[in-house]
């Protein structure tokens, strides 16, 4: 919005103004709203998820709400931005709501919800940009149908299995981070659209932002209301990238620590197949029981994994 405003002179202050504001609006309404949010009854089957009882949860609808603002306010807006960031607020409404709700709405309400919401990410991502990709040195040209459904599944599979890695003080926010720079310097090597790579800015600083009061010992929690929002957007990110297949490596920890419960869950009720029995999952909770990692400790290691994939992801690509 600013940018209507703002003359050219002063162009070039919107966005460290913009990456400010968005830090700063998400720490202080953090802390002056935190108590109005629902609190926590704590998981009983997560390893010591008792011990989030009583704490505020669902702070992710202020992290989301900042970044939006922050995004109206300071990026240069077109509709297709537009439309990504209403997508976003919806998830992260979705799962607000299931937060502050007494009862969980379920795992069936909440996939189809979240289906419903990649399909939209898809039908927007296919009307403003080319169903080709990059793989290597290969561009293919996918049919859009094709396109659609796998850009449905890799927003589906993106949004649950960030919201499985929500267990451990300060772990999906961390790893999201991770992720998101590393795929902002993708952008920046590829020499992808500059408007979106600055959300990606904006997005991560809110969640630093909320991390300032996640951080272990945490003072509240981010909720399915966050965690659904990050992996949208992260989904959206990697799209924009045109080199989808990225994902994999850009966001492994997430997909391994989310993903591998998913799978097991999916295998035991329809095809009736145990695997991984010897396994907790989400991964979080099997290295804490079973291998005796602290809270710290799970958080540091997974981040430190991720980024020395990150590492090797950027420097891959820089080569081709």
């Amino acid at each position: 919005m600013l940018h209507f405003i703002v003359s050219h002179d002063y162009l070039s202050l919107l966005a460290p103004g913009g990456i400010l504001f968005a830090f700063i609006a998400t720490v202080f309404a953090t802390a002056g709203l935190c108590d109005f949010l629902p609190k926590d009854a704590g998981r009983e089957f997560a390893h010591d998820g008792k011990l989030s009882a009583g704490k505020p949860r669902g702070a992710g609808i202020i992290f989301v709400l900042a970044f939006t603002a922050a995004a109206l306010l300071f990026a240069p807006l077109n509709a297709e931005i537009v439309i990504y960031l209403i997508l976003t607020c919806i998830s992260m409404v979705t799962g607000f709501l299931d937060d502050a709700s007494q009862t969980s709405w379920g795992e069936f309400r909440k996939g189809f919800l979240d289906l419903c919401v990649a399909v939209l990410v898809a039908m927007t991502f296919l009307t403003y940009n080319s169903n080709e990709i990059e793989l290597l040195h290969m561009h293919l040209v996918i049919p859009k149908p094709a396109f659609a459904v796998l850009a449905v599944i890799l927003v589906w599979v993106s949004v649950n299995v960030t919201n499985c890695s929500d267990g451990v003080d300060g772990l999906s926010g961390t790893l999201t981070i991770i992720t998101l720079m590393t795929i902002y310097i993708l952008d920046r090597i590829l020499e992808a659209g500059q408007d979106f790579s600055f959300l990606i800015l904006l997005f991560a600083v809110c969640v630093l932002g909320y991390l300032w009061y996640n951080a272990t010992p945490s003072r509240l929690l981010m909720g399915d209301a966050g965690s659904r929002a990050m992996g949208l957007f992260i989904s959206i990110a990697i799209l924009k990238t045109g080199r989808p297949i990225l994902y994999i490596p850009v966001a492994l920890v997430l997909l391994l620590d989310g993903g591998l419960g998913l799978v097991k869950i999916s295998l035991i009720r329809i095809c009736k197949i145990h695997i991984m029995n010897h396994v907790r999952t989400p991964l979080h909770d099997h290295v804490r029981k079973v291998w005796g990692w602290s809270n710290t400790q799970t958080v540091y290691r997974f981040a430190i994994i991720q980024i020395v994939l990150a590492v090797a992801v950027v420097y891959g690509v820089g080569l081709l």
